[in-house]
């Protein structure tokens, strides 16, 4: 009788038991020694309201590690061109993979940037007609709006065995950008009257420009130069004198016996404001900048960019501009349709990104929109465009809130892609607040229980249906959703638009209710921001809050930017009859030994430079001599060190009694800010504390209209509650609110809806739907309606008799 034979099972292969990323005592920003498992080659979302430290622990833990200990697998010759990356502030982090990361930062505002340039698409479409355009002109820089046609000849002195030879060289460069606008697509006019008041002399204060006084280097450079009188109204400039104030070309001059170079007035703005896109500035020099500048479609490329002869070269009698113009859809058919064996590799790539455009849900952009214009969401996703076909597989993909920006009929599409991306053999990890995209996910992280020095613990980990039964604040408000208004607001007046025609729209009439709390709705790219942008924000009391990020570096805090700290100066200053400097860190009071930054930075070339406290000052910031006076028994320091909730009262009553502080920090509290410290740096603020730090500002700002772009922006589910009371408040104050949102519940809310579609692209731009929430679902036309009733839990009604 044969044997049997016993089998074991083979022990696991000690490779296959890395499939867990781990984090031991995470301590970055308010994250209180954090400790979490996470599974590998699955989709976690974290979730917490917002400055809970979800931010913290992805992307300022496990991303900012992975990219560092990625960096320096090269040598330190390469390192030293690359940033150097801190190691996060964590115990033990292990099991980690190579991170890519796809967040919301707004892609760059120049505005030679546009959505081609940023994925790649306009270089492989230079390149198709470099190869197939007919007539050929040249290589694919011919084609490129960025380069100038420029050429040049003479002599060259070089060293040839032993001897001095002279020999006569030239060159010639073909590029496709526009002479006359340089490759910007526009060009711009002075208005004169704006820059200057002529009835005075330059020593009398005439120039009106942000920045430019007669005081300091800039006022001696205009008295010394020699060109005019600067004590001569300018009225009575002569031509050439008044060509020399405007337009004079950079000169070498001598002042006091200092080489110093003049520039003229128009020079120097179009170098100093106009070098970056309009939406990038800062907003007393974009108001200067829109009431001084008009820009206008340039003449001679028609607002493409690009040169005569570009023009002039096409295949299938489509030029390269007519290409970057189309919808991107319709150029991604373009390109399938092309038959050229010669360049059928470039072909199937530039393909590939353009369908990858469509599957994202960006199908309706043009390779020539500028990428300044995006919005958050958009830039977003268009990241994600050289992700989506990539090979590559055990890679951590980090993605903060990708469904910002998109209608809840994409939302779907959104998760799918997420889906593919895990599929493929990949980790993903997804910062999210909305119930639908949290409701994919295969495992769940819960930052909280609330925010800023209140939150940094894990609350929970574990299955959607586990957080949906736990009794965290996510939990509980995971099904929360909003009812419909039984009775809504009636108008005051109408803001009347007529003939809008911006990007996609067509014609669009439409009449925005004052009084009453407005949103504009409708599909990704159907129009909302077009319509607002080019026939609402530049109208007079109008107050526009956008997504734009908030600039400042690690030295601006709330305090300096919503402009709270002028006025607790002047308190202090009078409180202890000294000069409010002394009670700037970035001024008279900065601790000398650290000049004001509180730490010492040490900079190690190649290597993470280190910061340590200031010993001098503890990390306070401020001289000693300045701590010693005070205000209500506070110093500075203990001021800037408290929450704005705090700091309201004690700025409310009593010796401290600051009306003006008092009054920024009612606004930080209503937008749910209560917790933030004044002092906190702007860098270590999440996303959605940015944007409601910035809605705090604007609040002060004068104005009955306000327009809001998506404040619901990385707010969590229990935080849009209060968001709407905030926008209720507004509203009962007097003020007229236009809102553009996806979310059901600021619909819901709202007095009336103005929904554009149907669709995306040319096959949106049109009013689809104007009336009440209640009247939007009972009619169930639209998209937006559909979803809306969904979310509501209303009924369909009852076929209606004939």
């Amino acid at each position: 009788m044969p044997k049997a034979t016993r089998t074991t099972t083979p022990a696991r292969h000690p490779a296959d038991s890395h499939d867990l990323i781990r984090v031991r005592g995470a301590r970055v920003n308010n994250l209180r020694d954090v400790s979490v498992e996470i599974p590998k080659r699955r989709l976690t979302v974290f979730t917490g309201v917002s400055g809970s430290g979800k931010s913290s622990l992805v992307f300022g833990t496990i991303a900012a590690d992975s990219q560092r200990m990625i960096n320096e697998t090269y040598s330190a010759f390469v390192q030293g061109f690359m940033p150097t990356l801190a190691r996060p502030d964590v115990d033990v982090l292990d099991g980690l993979t190579t991170a890519i990361i796809v967040d919301q930062e707004r892609l760059g505002a120049n505005p030679r940037s546009t959505v081609g340039t940023v994925t790649d698409a306009n270089a492989m479409l230079r390149i198709l007609f470099s190869r197939l355009g007919q007539p050929h002109i040249g290589s694919p820089q011919a084609y490129s709006f960025n380069v100038a046609s420029i050429s040049g000849a003479g002599a060259v002195t070089m060293e040839r065995a032993g001897k001095t030879v002279k020999e006569r060289r030239s060159f010639s460069i073909t590029g496709g950008m526009c002479p006359r606008c340089e490759g910007r697509g526009a060009v711009t006019d002075f208005d004169l009257s704006t820059l200057y008041d002529d009835s005075r002399s330059l020593n009398e204060g005439a120039l009106t420009i942000p920045g430019y006084s007669m005081e300091g280097w800039f006022g001696r450079i205009l008295r010394g130069c020699g060109y005019f009188d600067p004590d001569k109204p300018i009225r009575r400039f002569t031509k050439k004198e008044l060509h020399d104030l405007l337009h004079r070309e950079p000169t070498k001059i001598k002042v006091d016996g200092i080489n110093l170079t003049y520039t003229g007035l128009i020079p120097q703005i179009q170098k100093s404001f106009l070098a970056k896109d309009v939406d990038a500035m800062q907003p007393h020099i974009r108001a200067f900048v829109e009431r001084v500048v008009t820009f206008t479609v340039c003449p001679e490329c028609a607002g493409t960019r690009l040169s005569e002869a570009a023009r002039s070269s096409k295949i299938r009698d489509v030029s390269i501009a007519d290409a970057s113009a189309m919808q991107i859809s319709d150029l991604a058919t373009w390109v399938g349709g092309l038959r050229e064996p010669s360049v059928a590799p470039l072909l199937e790539a530039l393909g590939a990104t353009l369908d990858s455009f469509v599957d994202i849900g960006l199908g309706y952009l043009s390779l020539d929109r500028s990428s300044g214009t995006l919005s958050g969401g958009e830039a977003q996703r268009t990241k994600m465009i050289r992700h989506l076909g990539s090979s590559l597989t055990d890679v951590t993909y980090v993605f903060d809130e990708p469904t910002v920006g998109l209608h809840p009929h994409d939302i779907q599409r959104m998760n799918d892609l997420l889906l593919r991306l895990r599929d493929k053999g990949n980790t993903v990890l997804v910062v999210e607040h909305k119930p639908e995209a949290i409701a994919v996910a295969d495992h769940v992280v819960d930052l909280g229980p609330a925010a800023g020095t209140a939150g940094g613990t894990v609350c929970f980990e574990g299955t959607v249906e586990g957080l949906r039964a736990s009794d965290t604040v996510t939990g509980r408000h995971l099904d929360d959703r909003a009812a419909l208004k039984k009775t809504v607001r009636t108008p005051t007046g109408a803001l009347e638009i007529r003939g809008a025609a911006a990007n996609n729209l067509r014609d669009v009439d439409v009449d925005i209710p004052l009084g009453t709390l407005v949103v504009l709705t409708g599909v990704a790219g159907s129009g909302k921001s077009s319509l607002i942008r080019g026939s609402v924000a530049g109208r007079d009391g109008v107050v526009s809050v956008d997504q734009g990020g908030i600039r400042g570096s690690r030295r601006s805090n709330p305090a300096t930017y919503t402009g709270l700290l002028d006025p607790v100066r002047k308190a202090f200053a009078k409180a202890n009859g000294v000069k409010p400097a002394l009670f700037s860190a970035n001024s008279a009071g900065a601790c000398p030994a650290c000049n004001g930054a509180g730490v010492i930075y040490t900079d190690l070339g190649m290597m993470a430079g280190v910061a340590t406290t200031c010993e001098e000052c503890e990390g306070r910031r401020f001289q000693s001599s300045v701590l010693e006076y005070r205000l209500g028994g506070r110093d500075i320091a203990e001021v800037l060190a408290m929450p704005v909730a705090e700091a309201a009262r004690f700025f409310g009553d009593g010796e401290a009694r600051t009306p003006a502080a008092h009054a920024v920090l009612e606004r930080l509290a209503d937008v749910g800010l209560g917790y933030l410290s004044l002092g906190q740096p702007l860098t270590t603020l999440s996303g959605g504390e940015r944007q409601r730090l910035k809605l705090a500002t604007h609040m002060g700002t004068a104005g009955g209209v306000y327009v809001l772009d998506e404040p619901t922006t990385g707010l969590h589910l229990a935080d849009v509650e209060q968001l709407l009371g905030l926008l209720d408040r507004l509203v009962d104050a007097g003020k007229s609110v236009i809102v553009i949102e996806h979310h059901q519940a600021v619909m819901a809310h709202a007095d009336w809806i103005i929904d554009l579609g149907p669709g995306a692209g040319h096959d949106g731009g049109r009013v689809v739907f104007e009336g009440t929430p209640a009247d939007l679902v009972a009619d169930r036309s639209t998209l937006t309606g559909e979803h809306l009733a969904a979310y509501v839990g209303a009924r369909r009604p009852a076929a209606r008799a004939r």
